[in-house]
């Protein structure tokens, strides 16, 4: 005779399925990779690698820690903070000066930019999200978003395995 199935066998194999599709996913490296914004914007966002992949990409030059030039593709800051409602631009002046963008990585480092460095505005720089490197993806352990800050003499905010930005008051 066969045993009806409990409940609690149900809900264990199907988590061992999802603990095991994961895993087959990271492993073939096809895990999806999310971007979250957040904080003091109108819109926050959560960005799946296909939405970012879609997004009009721009191309900047920079000195890695090498010391050698590489030409990286991505996504402005700016564009980002705009698609997800910060204050930029004209609305960007009084208490909004006093905003700033924390950028967390996979590891837990963070940086920190002033709004205002990231506006097109008041920066002449493009600070990038950027997801390649001389025409390849980002290798593993540094991508898949990397921050890249040309004109640095240090690379130290060019935060690499980038998973959230949050917008904050400074007050």
């Amino acid at each position: 005779m066969n045993q009806p199935t409990s409940r609690a066998s149900v809900t264990i194999w199907a988590s061992v399925w999802i603990i095991i599709t994961l895993f087959l996913r990271i492993e073939s490296g096809q895990a999806q990779t999310v971007l979250t914004i957040s904080g003091e914007v109108t819109k926050p966002l959560t960005l799946q690698a296909a939405d970012l992949k879609a997004m009009p990409h721009t191309d900047v030059t920079g000195k890695d820690r090498d010391g050698k030039e590489h030409h990286y593709s991505g996504i402005p800051l700016s564009d980002l903070l705009k698609q997800a409602g910060a204050t930029l631009g004209g609305e960007l002046r009084g208490e909004n000066l006093s905003k700033f963008v924390v950028i967390k990585a996979v590891d837990g480092y963070e940086v920190l930019f002033a709004l205002p460095e990231l506006d097109p505005d008041f920066a002449t720089r493009i600070i990038l999200l950027a997801d390649s490197v001389d025409g390849a993806p980002l290798a593993q352990g540094i991508g898949p978003y990397r921050v890249v800050v040309p004109g640095e003499k240090k690379p130290a905010r060019w935060i690499r395995e980038v998973k959230s930005i949050e917008v904050r008051f400074a007050k």
